[in-house]
Order: C-alpha cells, then sequence, then structure tokens
C-alpha cells in the first residue's frame, strides 16, 4: 500500500466483481436478461399474489439483484469520472431502460400485495418460510398503501423517473464539479478549498478561502443551484398532496419508521439543549484562538496546538483498523476486507464526485459488496471520514448477509448508527492512546476536533433540516406547513442566515457571518428530501448506545452486531429495546446530547483549566 499521500492515486477501487468496464458484453447480456426476467414476473404472479406469493417474492429477489449489479455499477463508475460523456451517456440509456422495464413490467407487484386480505397474509406467514422472513418488508410497504395511485399512474411515474426533478440533482453534482477557484496563484477544486478553510492554522488565509468560495458560489452557480431546489421541493408538493401526505415529511419519516412526534422532540431537544451547549463550546474555542469573536471561516479551525501535519492513508487505514480491532474481531475482518479487495476510491480528482460515500448491494447469488469513496487530503478529519464510511461498509455487509437483497438497507435515520459507531470507536481508541502518552494539549486539540465534528453531525444538520423546511413551507416558528414557492438567491440567502443565527448566536454574539450566505447552495442532500435530519438521529442515538458500553460489558457487542445485521427490519423501538433505551421520550434526545456534547465539552473545559487557559 501506498505510504506517502503523493501516491494516493494509487487507492483506487477495483469494480471487476461487477463488470470489467462499460464495454464488458456482461454489462448488455444482463440487461437483457433482466428485462425478460421482468416479464416473465409479470406473467408468472400478476394478479395471482394470494397462491403465489413466495414464489414471487424469490423471483423480485433476483431481479432486485441483478438490477442492483448494473445500477451500481454504473453509478460508481460515473462517480470517478463526472466529466466523461461516454459513461455519462450510458448511464443515461441504461436508467431509460431500467425505469421503462420496471414500469411496465414490476408496478403491479407493491399495489397488488397491499391488497392482499390479512387472513391471506397470516397464513403465508405460518405456512410459508419466505414470505414469513419477508415480513417486515411486507408490513412497512402496506404502512404506505393508501397512498399508492393507480396502475396506470404508478407505471407513468416510474417510466418518467429519469426525467424528474432528480434529473437536476444528477446535472448539479457536474456543474458542481466543475467549480474551480483561483486563490493565491492556484487553482483548487472545492474539496480542496472546504479543506483548506477546516485544516489552515492561519486565521487571514481561511478567511480569505471563505470569501473564495461564497463569492464563486454566488451568480449563475447560486441561481442554478436555487432553480435545482425549486423543482425538488415543487414535484415533491404535488406528488405528495396527489398521494394524500399529510405533511412534506409524512413521506420520509414513515419511511424511516419514526413517528412524527420523535422527528419533532428531536428538532427541539437538538436546538434548545443542543444550541447552548454550541454557544458554550464556541466560546471555549474563541479564548483558545485569542479572539472575542469570531469569523465563520474560523468555525472549524484547529487548535493553534494541534498536529494538522500529513497523515498518509496507510497510515490512517492503520488507526482505523486498530481502532475496530479493539472493540469488535467480526467488525475487523471486514474492515480489513475493504483495503484487501480494494473497495476503496481515496483520491481528490478534478472530475470525481466530492465528498465521500458509501454504496452497498447484494448481488446475484446473495453476495453482499460494499465500496467507499473518499477524497482524501490527509487531516484527521479525513481518518475520522474512513471510520465513517466503513461503518456503512460494515452494515451494508453485515445486514445484506442477514437479510438479503429486501430487507439489508437500514431506513435513512438508522444508516448513520455504524457510521457514528465506527467514528466514535476510532475516537475512543486514539483518546485512549493520548491519555497514556500524558500529551495534554493534543488530547485536548483531539477532543475539541471532535466537539466541532459532533456539532457538524448534530446541530449543523438540524439547522440545515430547519432550512430545508422553511424551503418545503414551513412557517418560522416551525408549527406550520403551506404550498412551497420559488424563492430568489437573495431569499434563500436570508432563510440560510436565520437558521443558523437560530442555533449559533446573534450576528456578533459569537460570529460574523459574512460571506456564508451562499453556502446552501452547494449542500446536494437538499435534493433528498428531509435526508439530513438522519445525521442528527443516528448520531444521538448511537451515543446513547455507545455510552451503555460499560454497563452491559462483554453483552454490548453480539446486541450491537445484532443491531446491524437488523437491516430494515425493525423500528427505532424495537431496535433499542434490548439495550434498555427508548427513542420516543425527549429524555432520551436530551441525554444522548448530554453523553455525547456536554460530555466532550466539560472535558476539553477540564483541560482548558488544566493547561491555564480558563
Amino acid at each position: 500500500m501506498a505510504n506517502t499521500l503523493e501516491h494516493i492515486d494509487q487507492i483506487r477501487w477495483d469494480l471487476g466483481i461487477l463488470y470489467a468496464d462499460l464495454a464488458d458484453p456482461r454489462l448488455d447480456s444482463d440487461l437483457s436478461q433482466l428485462t425478460e426476467m421482468a416479464k416473465h414476473f409479470s406473467l408468472a404472479y400478476k394478479g395471482k399474489l394470494a397462491e403465489l406469493l413466495g414464489a414471487a417474492i424469490k423471483d423480485y429477489s433476483e431481479i432486485e439483484m441483478l438490477n442492483g449489479q448494473i445500477s451500481s455499477y454504473l453509478f460508481l463508475r460515473e462517480s470517478t469520472d463526472l466529466t466523461n460523456s461516454a459513461i455519462k451517456a450510458r448511464h443515461a440509456a441504461v436508467q431509460r431502460e431500467l425505469s421503462a422495464m420496471r414500469g411496465e413490467h414490476l408496478t403491479f407487484f407493491e399495489l397488488e400485495l397491499v391488497q392482499l386480505g390479512d387472513d391471506t397474509l397470516k397464513q403465508f406467514y405460518k405456512s410459508d418460510p419466505i414470505v414469513s422472513k419477508h415480513r417486515p418488508w411486507i408490513e412497512h410497504i402496506r404502512t404506505f398503501k393508501r397512498h399508492f395511485l393507480t396502475e396506470a399512474v404508478e407505471s407513468a411515474l416510474v417510466k418518467r423517473s429519469p426525467f424528474d426533478s432528480s434529473s437536476w440533482s444528477d446535472f448539479f453534482d457536474e456543474v458542481e464539479a466543475d467549480l474551480t477557484f483561483e486563490f493565491r496563484g492556484g487553482t483548487k477544486n472545492l474539496t480542496e478549498m472546504m479543506h483548506l478553510i477546516a485544516e489552515s492554522k492561519d486565521a487571514a488565509e481561511r478567511a480569505e478561502a471563505l470569501q473564495c468560495v461564497n463569492g464563486e458560489l454566488a451568480g449563475p452557480f447560486a441561481k442554478y443551484a436555487a432553480q435545482t431546489l425549486y423543482m425538488v421541493t415543487g414535484l415533491k408538493a404535488v406528488e405528495d398532496k396527489e398521494r394524500g401526505y399529510a405533511h412534506p415529511m409524512d413521506l420520509r419519516n414513515k419511511a424511516n419508521r419514526i413517528p412524527d412526534s420523535v422527528v419533532n422532540v428531536l428538532h427541539n431537544a437538538v436546538t434548545t439543549l443542543g444550541g447552548s451547549l454550541t454557544r458554550r463550546y464556541y466560546k471555549l474555542k474563541a479564548r483558545h484562538l485569542g479572539l472575542t469573536v469570531m469569523r465563520w471561516s474560523d468555525r472549524n479551525a484547529p487548535m493553534p496546538f494541534a498536529d494538522t501535519s500529513i497523515i498518509p492513508f496507510d497510515e490512517a487505514a492503520g488507526i482505523v483498523a486498530s481502532s475496530y480491532e479493539s472493540f469488535s474481531p467480526t467488525l475487523t475482518s471486514i474492515v480489513k476486507s475493504f483495503f484487501a479487495d480494494r473497495r476503496i476510491d481515496a483520491p481528490v480528482l478534478k472530475e470525481k464526485r466530492s465528498g465521500a460515500f458509501n454504496s452497498s448491494h447484494v448481488l446475484p447469488g446473495g453476495k453482499p459488496v460494499s465500496f467507499t469513496l473518499m477524497n482524501y487530503l490527509g487531516s484527521s478529519k479525513d481518518v475520522m471520514t474512513l471510520a465513517h464510511e466503513l461503518g456503512h461498509g460494515v452494515h451494508g455487509i453485515l445486514a445484506g448477509e442477514a437479510q438479503g437483497p429486501l430487507m439489508f438497507h437500514a431506513p435513512i435515520a438508522y444508516c448513520e448508527t455504524a457510521s457514528v459507531f465506527g467514528e466514535m470507536t476510532t475516537f475512543t481508541f486514539l483518546k485512549e492512546r493520548l491519555m497514556r502518552s500524558g500529551d495534554k494539549h493534543s488530547l485536548l486539540a483531539l477532543i475539541m476536533a471532535k466537539i466541532d465534528s459532533t456539532i457538524n453531525t448534530v446541530v449543523r444538520q438540524i439547522g440545515f433540516s430547519n432550512f430545508e423546511r422553511r424551503l418545503h413551507g414551513m412557517d418560522e416558528s416551525y408549527a406550520t406547513w403551506s404550498e412551497p414557492r420559488k424563492r430568489s438567491v437573495e431569499e434563500l440567502d436570508a432563510i440560510w442566515l436565520k437558521t443558523a443565527r437560530e442555533l449559533y448566536g446573534k450576528e456578533g454574539e459569537l460570529f460574523t457571518y459574512e460571506n456564508s450566505e451562499h453556502l446552501w447552495a452547494y449542500v446536494p442532500h437538499f435534493h433528498s428530501p428531509f435526508y439530513v435530519y438522519g445525521y442528527a438521529f443516528g448520531e444521538l442515538l448511537t451515543q446513547s448506545l455507545f455510552a451503555q458500553r460499560p454497563r452491559l460489558g462483554a453483552k454490548f457487542e453480539p446486541l450491537y452486531l445484532d443491531l446491524l445485521r437488523s437491516g430494515s427490519t425493525k423500528d427505532v423501538v424495537e431496535l433499542l429495546a434490548p439495550f434498555g433505551l427508548d427513542a420516543r421520550s425527549e429524555a432520551f434526545w436530551n441525554d444522548g446530547i448530554t453523553v455525547s456534547l456536554g460530555a466532550l465539552i466539560e472535558e476539553a473545559e477540564q483541560l482548558s483549566r488544566d493547561l491555564g487557559v480558563i
């Protein structure tokens, strides 16, 4: 493995388990086979589910596995080469073909499934092992019964899906990848600029970099981003009304298996307790930076005494593997397989999708596979991101093995459990190592970096969610909904700054907000409505779980692995019951904030006292 960052370009994933390349003849033959499978499925099972449900689920699983192999390959190929016209054209053509196939031959399945009588299903649950295994999946689909439209309408919507608001989002990724920033005599991409803002110890450089980014986002890009948000919110409003959803978040909350009341409690707890702790922390951070009021570009700044030297990728891999090894041999073996099997794509490239993600699928034959995309620049945050994304990866592998293609993918809000746990395991490993060394400055830098990360995952994401709720028609008090409307860039800027001030304080109290008004424009998660609150949900849920380790001792690991293996088969109440936790109470979320953000801030304050800062 490469041992310097200069050789990071060698850390590329190998997609050979999917297809050799775009010209691989298996890609065309699999597409043809998939179409034939779908046609056969319609002929064999349409109108016959009451007699053949078990066989239908088995065949539908086979279709989903092959469909996932084709779709994931093209998505992953495009993610590392967004400017390649041949890949984009092939991906778009296949998307159209798969959507037409699904709309024509598969739409009936869920519609007929939700119409099956309770007595019929009860009999299947008793007599058919395939149906019995998939009971959670069936019952979840049936919760959407009243929201389905007619088969003709559903079929048309599926066939047209490649051309709905998601196409704006796809193009957004390409346009964002083309953004370049002329900075101090060089040209950088967005990933490199955001890295500079977060990692530079030079306050003037951070401020200049943020001004450069904010300025470049303005103008044509902000107008395009605003139109993309209008297309997303507008289409959702029309479809939600047709389907009879109670409010814009209803669909996401149902998909996450989370009651509206719990989502509301989460937002309220983070806004009140989380916001208060955040402001308390930034007062401490300002003292360490020698400032009374910080600029927005100082928010993620490293401590003056932090080690910001580049961490080579092989060292990062060793840290993450050792961290997992300190907790679970089962998880460690999966993590190591990502490196051994070349399932990670690490370098920063202009044509590559920004950020980081994990993509897991169950391939034909029931084999789960997982790939991780990074934009690795060697910071300590990048090490935590690697641990985070590999957490998603082990989740996908364990759930894929246990649940198969229809039930392996946990809802968005639970997806973050394993990833946050991976981060916490790595953080704890590094923290204990520093405590043994007696290096209080490095320990404080680590803890404050973790606080920055926790605030970004919890408080910042709820701020994003509040911005998003306003976009979809919620009023300023977050109490009532109305129809969303087209908003200008200036209006979006104003909402963005208002939702930030609600959590971080008024102008001049802790921060000045200059050169931050356009930052909403580069956030792609807004194109997946109400995705973002899942980060805060997952972080706090996982922190509450993590806090149970001392109490449960050796019982914790098997309980945690069972949680990961459950995939999408359980709701939040069922997931947490073995740990003695209940997410329905406001106390649960306040406790999650207290044992994570609150405890870390107290540690940072005590270390600051020890070092004579306060």
